[in-house]
């Protein structure tokens, strides 16, 4: 075996980590994987015969991608529809592949990736870094340009951002009776059934993309959710059991084509977040063969 092969096989056992520490980052599977092949471009291109910690070098690489990514996306995007749901991960319920486990590791869900999008690239950046992957601050400091100290503070005002957000029951087994309850309130339009499995201070959020204009939106409370939910119904009746990002959710799937993804947040037995994902641009590159 040569150098180049070797090093190509040391990057392919460091990968599932960086796409982990990737999607992260940037809550999106193809600029994540994106950032991964930009990491393998450098490796490549750079001597490494002084690095002591391949798996240390990379990751570092990997957040210097991302954060620029960030970077240059919070410059460009005013989200004018709205509502921009991250890319969510979706598997059956019996599939329990490596690539699937590596991703979503420490059960990131789809809600705390929406809230991670509220921070700052440099919060962003630390906080995952040093609280999800125990980055020592030292390490993290160059990478954003300030001091161990300043970076210390970076993560600890975002973990302040992130102290809002729902902690979701962990008994899948569980959210899928809430879930399927959900479903079955849907599909026969009783706002009564809706409400019993919402929490009172219930959000939803639906991304359709671009067009139509306007269609994108967040709504609160359980009332106002569960008439929105009605608009859903017609896709809740072509509902496939899923799991998204860890945990219970569904597919609608017609003709082979899926058409939205639902992630709920379930805490003590209630639906307390619903992200829907309708847009076809970006379902066109989820995988549904499975589902059928």
């Amino acid at each position: 075996m040569d150098e180049s092969e070797f090093m190509a096989q040391q990057f392919e056992a460091h990968r599932p980590h960086l796409q982990a520490v990737a999607y992260r980052m940037l809550g999106s599977v193809s600029e994540a994987e994106d950032a991964v092949q930009e990491s393998w471009i450098r490796l490549s291109r750079t001597d490494t015969s002084e690095v002591q910690n391949l798996g240390g070098w990379l990751t570092t690489v990997v957040a210097r991608v991302c954060l620029n990514l960030l970077q240059s996306r919070r410059s460009r995007r005013e989200n004018p529809q709205g509502v921009h749901l991250p890319d969510p991960i979706v598997r059956t319920p019996d599939d329990s592949g490596p690539e699937h486990d590596a991703l979503l590791a420490d059960s990131v869900g789809l809600a705390l990736l929406v809230v991670l999008d509220t921070l700052t690239p440099a919060e962003r950046l630390a906080f995952v870094l040093h609280d999800m992957f125990a980055v020592p601050f030292d390490d993290i400091a160059p990478i954003v340009d300030r001091s161990p100290a300043a970076a210390r503070q970076l993560a600890s005002r975002a973990r302040r951002r992130l102290q809002g957000a729902p902690v979701p029951d962990a008994d899948l087994s569980r959210q899928r009776e809430v879930v399927d309850a959900f479903l079955t309130a849907a599909r026969g339009g009783s706002v009564e059934h809706l409400v019993a499995v919402l929490d009172p201070d219930v959000v939803l959020r639906a991304d359709v993309g671009a067009l139509p204009a306007g269609a994108s939106t967040e709504v609160h409370g359980r009332e106002a959710v569960a008439g929105r939910v009605l608009g859903f119904a017609r896709l809740a009746r072509f509902a496939h059991p899923a799991v998204v990002n860890g945990a219970a959710g569904a597919v609608a799937i017609v003709q082979g084509e899926m058409l939205s993804v639902l992630a709920v947040t379930i805490r003590h037995d209630r639906i307390v977040e619903i992200d829907i994902l309708a847009d076809r641009d970006r379902l066109a590159a989820l995988t549904v063969e499975d589902f059928r």
